[in-house]
């Protein structure tokens, strides 16, 4: 993995928590040489987790949408790619990123955390999804997914996809060895080929 590429808040929460864990992800990722993609803005945990990997040495892509460009884009990045649109921005980040994690955020950080999720579920992409969940942030959604499941909705294998810890240390250890359904299903058939023949 050279470059993960992180959802969250422009917003800070309610707690310091947060702010901690999002400098806490930033260390980690440089520590381990991998860059940060994210929304390019310099407010809320987005601007704390570019700061954090900034201040240890490593690089920063940001992304942002045009309209959003001059009020909250951050100065100091390695690289800053302005779109003209969401949908670009999106696109860009998923491109540009080889796994993605979303730490706490709001309805944006949900929506650009499913959209991979679901694109995965499809077989479009093979890249880790996981959730940082500081102070058990996403607890309530872990749960609600479960419950998906058992209510027929979900696929529990697709379950796999997201991955899920306080600890980006741990995240990472899950990402590294991460098979997407896709791939478990190839080596299903793969194993089942090999025992009829």
């Amino acid at each position: 993995m050279k470059r993960i590429c992180v959802y969250c808040g422009s917003s800070s929460g309610s707690e310091p928590d947060y702010i901690q864990g999002a400098r806490h992800l930033g260390r980690v990722l440089s520590e381990n040489n991998i860059d940060l993609v994210y929304g390019g803005a310099k407010v809320g945990l987005m601007g704390a987790v570019a700061d954090a990997v900034l201040a240890h040495g490593g690089n920063v892509i940001g992304v942002i949408p045009d309209i959003l460009n001059k009020a909250v884009a951050h100065a100091g990045l390695t690289e800053l790619h302005v779109t003209g649109s969401m949908h670009e921005r999106k696109a860009m980040m998923f491109d540009l990123s080889d796994a993605f994690i979303a730490m706490p955020g709001g309805m944006g950080t949900l929506e650009e955390i499913f959209e991979v999720m679901t694109w995965a579920q499809l077989g479009s992409h093979r890249k880790p999804c996981g959730l940082l969940n500081i102070r058990n942030y996403y607890a309530k959604l872990i749960d609600f997914l479960d419950h998906s499941a058992d209510e027929g909705f979900i696929h529990r294998e697709h379950l796999g996809i997201i991955s899920s810890s306080p600890d980006p240390e741990q995240l990472l250890d899950h990402f590294r060895a991460y098979r997407s359904p896709a791939e478990q299903k190839l080596d299903k058939l793969s194993l089942l080929s090999m025992q009829k023949n």
